[in-house]
């Protein structure tokens, strides 16, 4: 029993240390004893053990990275660290018990990740290890090979560290093990410094407008209304001459017309909204980008949320509706039996995603739309950048969302981005967190949670493609599925492997 306790106990660490490496805490050095701990568990057992040890690794990581989707859907929370858990513990299954494991655990973690951004309902990339070195010296590799290769070089580090744990009495082994992580690494470190990162062609003004107020509020008819207005106090706040003015996601949320009776003066309606916003596009003689929630008009059962592009004289030049939506955020997977469940604050309809190219074309240049959830998924940015973005956008709206867990990811996910694209992100957010990130993911200016304000800053339009944005996650995945063959060599041969 102690003995279990024990182990047990060691592998909350290593998962709490995995935690402690993501935002909202961001100790990005944790991240590598969190693995090499994990390798020591793995070291000689059967899979049944493996299996185990590594699902209370993730659960003690995911736990707490994960902490807000409580408050919107206690059950989903647990299914997310159930599955994910599964996935890692299932990763440790496929690689070798003996030394061979190193390698495998490399490729096999590489592997689990990609599949937990992926699947399923079109994937959960949260509390995700390349966030948490999106702070640390590493985090320039993105450029190479996405963040996947950020993922194996965490793990590539930590089997190290666990290699020269391992002594003398594993021989030159561990040494090679130790020193071929070592040589990934520092590889990669130069590849990173001869990436490209695209080129400059042009700047423009921007203001990112955050209306403020508090977090953890859902939205309701008479809010709405009063968000809005929040909008147009806050872009009193703006300094022009500007070129582009970008408002957070789905603060433009008007109410269904009234079938009987009059309209009430404590809602927002669709035509009061569209007058009001092409008056302060002309007013502020900029391209102006609010994002939009509503009912769908002929669908009953669906909602819309997309962000329009409107021109300095009142047109809208360009629509861009979301594609990737939140499970249980704004669509209910296994609706009947979900709802069934106690707890929690679900949609009462699925958002109806669309189908577009990821810009909006205006007359400031074209624009990459990432709205909120999108910018998770490294492909949604990547696909911007493919299509011409010059510069990419993350409307957004964390004010429902308890704590600011999800929002520090989400400024994390949005530097990784600028960083494997070449190009600038904004962020705009009602309560928080709203920033302007460079193309190297540096964070410039950022808002405080609730307030007021406007950030402004002269950003570069940019061009070109990264290593990244050409081959996307492909070369990743193969040489995941490389090491895993690997690790099935026999041990000497494998030692000559290692060393290459």
């Amino acid at each position: 029993m102690a003995s279990r306790l024990r182990i047990s106990a060691t592998a909350v660490l290593a998962g709490l240390l995995l935690a402690a490496s993501i935002p909202p805490w961001g100790w990005w050095p944790a991240a590598f004893p969190g693995i090499a701990i994990l390798d020591r568990l793995l070291a000689d057992q059967p899979a049944r053990r493996r299996f185990g040890r590594t699902m209370l690794v993730a659960a003690a990581w995911l736990v707490p990275g994960t902490a807000w989707i409580w408050d919107l859907t206690p059950p989903g929370w647990l299914v997310v660290v159930l599955l994910h858990g599964a996935f890692f513990g299932l990763a440790a299954v496929i690689v070798p018990a003996g030394r061979g494991r190193r390698i495998g655990l490399v490729g096999a973690v590489t592997l689990a990740e990609f599949v937990r951004w992926s699947v399923p309902f079109g994937g959960v990339p949260l509390a995700t290890l390349p966030m948490g070195q999106v702070g640390g010296p590493l985090a320039p590799v993105v450029r190479v090979g996405g963040p996947l290769l950020l993922v194996a070089l965490v793990v590539a580090i930590g089997v190290g560290l666990s290699a020269l744990a391992d002594g003398r009495r594993a021989g030159t082994s561990s040494v090679v093990a130790a020193s071929s992580a070592l040589g990934a690494v520092a590889l990669c470190g130069v590849l990173a410094a001869l990436a490209p990162s695209g080129h400059v062609v042009g700047e423009i003004e921007v203001a990112l407008v955050q209306g403020g107020g508090p977090q953890r509020t859902r939205a309701t008819p008479t809010g709405a209304a009063i968000v809005f207005a929040n909008q147009l106090e806050a872009d009193d706040l703006i300094v022009t001459p500007v070129d582009l003015v970008l408002w957070p996601e789905n603060v433009v949320n008007p109410a269904p017309e009234p079938t009987t009776g009059e309209r009430r003066p404590d809602r927002l309606y669709a035509d009061d909204a569209v007058a009001a916003l092409e008056a302060e596009a002309r007013r502020l003689d900029a391209v102006l980008v609010p994002g939009w929630f509503h009912r769908h008009p002929t669908i009953p059962t669906a909602n819309l949320n997309y962000s329009t592009a409107i021109e300095p004289d009142g047109s809208v030049a360009a629509v861009y509706d979301k594609v990737r939506t939140v499970p249980f955020g704004e669509f209910v997977p296994l609706r009947g039996l979900v709802e069934a469940l106690p707890g929690g604050d679900l949609p009462a309809r699925d958002l109806l995603p669309g189908t577009g190219p990821a810009v909006l074309d205006t007359s400031v240049g074209r624009l990459g739309v990432s709205i909120s959830w999108e910018v998770f998924f490294e492909h949604r940015t990547r696909d911007a950048a493919r299509d011409g973005a010059q510069v990419l956008l993350n409307p957004t709206n964390g004010a429902s969302y308890w704590l600011t867990i999800l929002q520090s990811q989400q400024v994390a996910s949005s530097r990784l981005a600028a960083l494997e694209t070449g190009r600038w992100l904004l962020q705009a957010a009602p309560t928080g967190f709203s920033t302007v990130i460079d193309e190297k993911g540096r964070v410039l200016e950022r808002t405080g949670v609730s307030e007021q304000a406007v950030l402004q800053a002269t950003v570069e339009l940019r061009e070109g493609d990264t290593w990244a944005t050409r081959s996307g996650p492909w070369p990743m995945l193969a040489l995941a599925l490389t090491l895993l063959a690997a690790a099935r060599i026999p041990a000497r041969r494998r030692t000559v492997v290692e060393g290459v």
